[in-house]
Parts: C-alpha cells; sequence; structure tokens
C-alpha cells in the first residue's frame, strides 16, 4: 500500500534488504531538503533517535553563504549544532530512488533540547497550535506551478543560464496534445509520488510554454506543508532524471508569466464540522469564514514576505498576468489576491492566489494562519467582495511591489512578532535584508546593454 510506513515496517524492509537507504532530512528557510543519507542499517539500529546538522542550515541563503547579522549563529558563537530529531510518523518511501525512504525531521537545540523556533517546520506548528486552541483544524491544499525546459540541470547551468528553451513551444494551458509530450517526467512523477503516499489529483499544461501545474488534495497544514515540499524535491529529481531541467524561479523571463502556488484553505471544528459554511448565509460564508478571510485581506501586505521572499518574487506581480497586485477578496475572480472558491456549497473556501512558486509551504501557510486567527480575534467584518478588474480598483490596498517594501511591513509587523514571536520574525527580516544587499551589489545585463554606450 503506499504511503507512509511505521518504523516497524521499515525495520522489516531493511532486514529484507528492500530498503537500504534513508534520507534523513530538515526543511530549511528556503524550503528545501537538507540532511544525510544514511545507511539504512544504521539508521534503525542507532540513528533514529537523533543526528546532528550545523546550525548554519538555518541562517543561510540559496548560495549556502553565511551571511552576518543573525542572533541565532555566527561566526562568533562558532557554528555549533542542531539535533535532527526524526519524526518516525513521517517515514515514506521515495519510489522514484530505489531502496530509499525519507524521514522528516524536527529541529532542536543541541543543548536543551527544545525545538528550534524560527525552523519552518516549528514556526507552522506553532500557528497549528494556535488555531487547534480557539477550536479549529485547518485544511490546507497549494498548487505547485513550474517550467519545464528540453536541456538538463548541468547543460544549462554550463551555459550560464542563457538561451533557455522551454519543452513545449506554445501556451499549453489544458491543453492534452502538448502534455502528452511531456509525460516522460510528469507520468513518473504524479505516480511516485501517489505511492510516497501524496495525494496527486492531477497535473495539467499552464498558461505559457512549457509550463506545468501540479494540484495534490487538502489535508492538514503540517501535511500540506510536507507534501508541497516533497513534491517540488521530487519534480527536480525525475526531471533530472529524464535529462531535464525544472524551476520553481517565479520569474524565469520578463517576457513570459511568471509561476505561482496559490493556497486553497478551509477551518473545520475539532469535531470535524465545516466551520466555513453556512447555507443561510451570503455565498455560503459562515461569520467565521468572514473574519477569518477578513484578516487575511487586513495583513497580506505584512506577510508577503513569506509568499515572495526573492528579488525575483515581485517580477510576477504584473497587471493583466493572473498574478495579483490588490489584497482584495472576490467571489470566483482571478484578478483579486484573494478569490472564494465553491461559492454555496459545503466545499466553500478561500484561494489565496499571492504567492510565487518559490514560496517555503511551511512559512507561507504559518503566515496565513497567523491572519486569519487574528481575524477571528478581533471579530474583523470582510466587507463585499470585489466586482471587475482587481487591476483597475483603487479602493484595494496595494500588495508590496519590491522585496524591500515586504520587508519593512514584516519588520513593523505587530500581528506577526505576536502571532510568531520578536526572535523568529527578526531572523526572517534578516534573512530577507540580505537578499536585498546581495542583488545590490550585482551590475546586471539589463545595466550593462543599457548604458555601456548610450549613458
Amino acid at each position: 500500500m503506499p504511503g507512509t510506513v511505521s518504523f516497524d515496517q521499515l525495520k522489516e524492509q531493511v532486514q529484507e534488504g528492500s530498503v537500504d537507504t534513508v534520507l534523513a532530512c530538515i526543511v530549511d528557510m528556503q524550503g528545501r531538503l537538507m540532511g544525510k543519507r544514511f545507511h539504512a542499517r544504521h539508521f534503525v539500529d542507532r540513528a533514529f533517535e537523533e543526528t546532528h546538522c550545523c546550525n548554519y542550515l538555518l541562517a543561510t541563503d540559496l548560495e549556502m553563504a553565511t551571511p552576518d547579522g543573525y542572533a541565532a549563529t555566527s561566526w562568533q558563537t562558532g557554528y555549533g549544532d542542531y539535533v535532527m530529531k526524526p519524526d518516525l510518523d513521517s517515514i515514506r518511501p521515495m519510489p522514484w530512488l530505489e531502496g530509499t525512504v525519507m524521514v522528516l525531521c524536527d529541529v532542536l537545540d543541541h543543548h536543551g533540547h527544545e525545538e528550534i523556533a524560527h525552523s519552518p517546520r516549528a514556526v507552522l506548528k506553532r500557528q497549528v497550535q494556535r488555531l487547534e486552541e480557539r477550536g479549529f483544524v485547518a485544511n490546507m491544499a497549494t498548487e505547485l506551478e513550474f517550467f519545464l525546459f528540453e536541456k538538463s540541470f548541468d547543460e544549462v547551468r554550463k551555459g550560464s543560464y542563457r538561451d533557455l528553451q522551454p519543452i513545449s513551444g506554445y501556451n499549453e494551458d489544458y491543453h492534452i496534445l502538448q502534455t502528452t509530450k511531456e509525460e516522460a517526467v510528469m507520468r513518473p512523477l504524479r505516480n511516485h509520488l501517489v505511492e510516497a503516499g501524496i495525494p496527486v489529483e492531477n497535473s495539467k499544461g499552464e498558461a505559457e510554454a512549457g509550463q506545468e501545474e501540479l494540484n495534490i488534495r487538502y489535508a492538514g497544514a503540517m501535511d500540506c506543508a510536507a507534501f508541497h515540499t516533497i513534491a517540488k524535491h521530487a519534480t527536480k529529481e525525475i526531471a533530472w532524471q529524464q535529462g531535464r531541467a525544472a524551476t520553481f524561479l517565479s520569474k524565469w523571463d520578463h517576457n513570459r508569466v511568471g509561476s505561482s502556488s496559490h493556497i486553497h484553505q478551509s477551518l473545520v471544528t475539532l469535531a470535524g464540522e465545516a466551520a466555513f459554511f453556512d447555507e443561510t448565509a451570503e455565498f455560503g460564508m459562515s461569520t467565521t469564514m468572514r473574519q477569518y478571510v477578513a484578516g487575511l485581506v487586513r495583513y497580506a501586505p505584512e506577510y508577503t514576505y513569506f509568499l515572495a521572499p526573492y528579488i525575483n518574487s515581485y517580477k510576477r506581480f504584473a497587471v493583466g498576468t493572473f498574478a495579483p497586485t490588490k489584497a482584495a477578496w472576490s467571489v470566483d475572480n482571478r484578478t483579486a489576491g484573494f478569490r472564494l472558491c465553491g461559492e454555496g456549497t459545503r466545499s466553500v473556501r478561500m484561494e489565496c492566489r499571492i504567492g510565487g512558486s518559490d514560496l517555503n509551504p511551511y512559512l507561507a501557510l504559518a503566515a496565513q494562519l497567523a491572519a486569519g486567527i487574528k481575524g477571528l480575534e478581533e471579530a474583523r467584518e470582510a466587507g463585499p467582495p470585489l466586482k471587475g478588474d482587481a487591476y483597475r480598483d483603487d479602493s484595494a490596498e496595494d500588495i508590496p511591489t519590491t522585496l524591500r517594501e515586504a520587508t519593512e511591513k514584516l519588520d513593523t509587523s505587530k500581528m506577526l512578532r505576536d502571532a510568531m514571536g520578536d526572535a523568529v520574525v527578526d531572523h526572517y527580516v534578516r534573512a530577507a535584508r540580505w537578499e536585498q544587499e546581495e542583488f545590490d551589489k550585482v551590475v546586471t545585463d539589463y545595466e550593462v546593454a543599457r548604458g555601456f554606450e548610450r549613458a
């Protein structure tokens, strides 16, 4: 049967020889899997209790640099160890890798064994707990959009990321013929993920040449984030196996549309009753839903960083591209930052359309929950839905248009500081400022071509 395996089942698989490798992984600040490959026998005999990693893994950037300015770790403090504590309920096969299973790990302090608060899994756990204390559980789902390219990662890198050619030559939105040509990647991706216990619903062509979308069934917040992280990782590995490259860069070409990661969400009570649905209310939206949605909309500028964490992320927000520019909610309207789906049914839910494909799902989901909880606490009113073209509606608040602006919104957010803690917010503010500092040093091809002769 597909899905997670118990520790006892893993021991049996190791004994019979069907599993020889265990990936022990943490989720880093960028949403990537980082960790170690264990010989399976050593893992089941000893390492299942704990292993260790350098604490710089939660204070670095995409290039694995060691920026200064973090309170949690630095050259001055010597870059010591964190404990990686395997969550034995998260063991699952990695069917696209022979004889391999994976386990997700919590990140603990090496001395007192407290969970590291800025670890993405810990950040989301805290918001899940806060929501449960208020009597609710979140059902959430993320859509993964990405591009496939003709060449492999190595070929693209050796070509200095120039002359990139998508795997198809035209817009393939819902296009069955073109996506048939891409099944060498997409079919094993769907099937292997299902074998790994990740409930894939479908894949489809998206609204650009070479662009794909993968949809996974909703789940609790922690499972949703894990599904997203593993699916993104699998996409890259399976593309690599087939001699292709896949990118989750939010905007790889200014002449093409970007890639998003829409987040669907609804609440149920601890007893499992739908908390967002009221058949007597307008659009089927309960008072709980209206208050939660009001929090999502009101605080969207403050948590945009967690939906758009890089310089490049903000190139996606453009008029007429289905990427939103306004923090407003609507009824089935793809121009707004938030779209009501399932109007008038028990499946009523809110889709946040702000997030890019480059987001860390743990942080993005945590920020959404924090904002929704605040809306409930304040009994905030959602107001009427936006109608028409949100891009042209000056009454709606703008989403931050640059990383610099989003960083300042994050830094000054009382809501997020109350929900996540000052140390966590300060940690990610430093991450955001480092991204900006590194970009500000670079002379781009655009500047040289524009001004070399004419300046």
